[in-house]
């Protein structure tokens, strides 16, 4: 299981794993809880330069329909075609199985991004 202390977070609830100049990001489980059963996740496409902040996908819920941010800047280097596939991973495995996307990114990418403790007290508030 992924060391949740050693991501990086966002308000808009994503997770960001740093990996050398690649960062994979996801949902957290608090927002996977929140959206409710995940039945349809659009992503960009592989290539794609993305700006941090700006909406780069759609993930669609029993309950609603929610934007993807992105988190950094950079390029799209690679999908998670299985969630695409199949949905559901978002909530069986946020932190795992249910990643959504790979970002290369330049150095200080993460800048600004919360640590867990600060993730943590944005949720329980």
């Amino acid at each position: 299981m992924t060391d949740l202390t050693t991501l990086s977070y966002t308000e808009e609830h994503e997770w960001i794993a740093a990996g050398g100049d690649t960062v994979t990001v996801g949902i957290t489980d608090f927002a996977a809880d929140k959206l409710g059963d995940v039945v349809f996740v659009e992503l960009p496409a592989v290539g794609t330069e993305i700006a941090a902040g700006a909406v780069v996908g759609e993930i669609e819920s029993t309950k609603s329909v929610g934007e993807l941010y992105a988190p950094v800047s950079g390029t799209v280097v690679e999908i998670n075609d299985a969630v695409v596939d199949d949905p559901s991973l978002v909530n069986a495995e946020p932190f795992e199985g249910g990643w959504l996307i790979k970002v290369s990114v330049a150095d200080g990418a993460l800048d600004g991004l919360l640590d867990r403790d600060a993730y943590v007290a944005l949720t329980e508030g």
